[in-house]
């Protein structure tokens, strides 16, 4: 490529350019009601209690400016990813990002569920609804993804065949649930579900791959991977680099904005610098995520300029 990973935001529509890409298929991007957007800006507030370090939110913003910062940025479908941390919650989200989707013409219709009765009936609801994206974390919701009470929802989502982007790994934290034996659990009982494992599952990277390679529907999206934030405290081993090119369509941009406390162009150059080549790049940036998310066919990507 004749040019480098973008160090800056403002970077970005020229990198896609060089790649010969129409945009960005971001899988992990949060948006949420005001007053839980403001809770959850205000534990990053608190990030060196809670993680040890700190964590300053990048784009702590309106939500309109950072709906254009999206779209600056090249995204041509938004998520609104959420998820629930208590019953009841997971229905009033659902409600709300269905509103969500209604009022932002560029927005992908996401929703969450948590195990309580009756799941199964708000999770095809969504899905009638046209809810395309799911959103599940397992450390927050302190919940077990195996736990019998989902199974209705599995169930309805595996016949849908709808993603469902999972944080179950055990970084930054670790939880009760957290780590790829509960997924492993799951996939043995729901074995066509479309899982995207949130942070390629850091740090349990090699057995999360482990599970993409055994399971068609599983999914690894690349939130905060390779970053110079993360590769503090969660690096890639060496031994997982070499996995990445056999993994080339298995694998999805994540980013976690707004929460992220660098510029969102330095998840891009992160990923340019493991030096996996174009084809790669294009397929993690775009290729994967259109498919999966069901982008127009138009826009596919383009033949490399570069």
């Amino acid at each position: 490529m004749t040019i480098a990973g973008p160090r800056a935001d403002g970077e970005i529509p020229a990198y896609l350019r060089a790649l010969g890409l129409p945009g960005l298929a971001d899988i992990h991007v949060h948006f949420l009601p005001d007053p839980v957007m403001r809770k959850v800006w205000s534990y990053f507030d608190h990030a060196e209690e809670n993680y040890g370090r700190p964590w300053p939110v990048r784009y702590r913003t309106d939500e309109q400016t950072r709906l254009a910062s999206l779209r600056d940025f090249g995204l041509k479908a938004i998520p609104a990813l959420s998820y629930a941390h208590k019953p009841g919650m997971a229905q009033w989200l659902n409600d709300w990002s269905l509103e969500f989707a209604r009022r932002v013409p560029d927005a992908l219709h996401c929703a969450t569920l948590y195990p309580e009765p009756g799941v199964g009936q708000y999770v095809r609801a969504a899905i009638d609804a046209g809810a395309k994206l799911f959103k599940v974390h397992v450390k927050v919701g302190g919940f077990a993804p195996e736990d019998p009470l989902l199974d209705d929802a599995w169930e309805a989502l595996e016949g849908a065949a709808i993603p469902v982007v999972i944080h179950a790994g055990s970084a930054p934290l670790a939880g009760t649930y957290t780590g790829p034996g509960h997924i492993q659990r799951l996939l043995s009982r729901f074995p066509a579900l479309v899982l995207v494992i949130a942070h390629m599952g850091m740090p349990e990277y090699h057995a999360f791959a482990d599970l993409a390679t055994d399971y068609p529907g599983v999914y690894l999206d690349t939130t905060m991977v390779g970053t110079d934030f993360t590769n503090t405290f969660a690096p890639m081993p060496n031994s997982y680099l070499n996995r990445l090119t056999g993994l080339q369509d298995r694998i999805i941009l994540g980013s976690d904005f707004p929460n992220i406390p660098y510029a969102y162009a330095h998840q891009l150059e992160a990923l340019d610098r493991l030096d996996l080549g174009e084809d790669w790049l294009r397929a993690v940036l775009w290729e994967n995520g259109a498919r999966l998310l069901g982008l127009p066919r138009s826009e596919r990507a383009l033949p490399g300029t570069a």
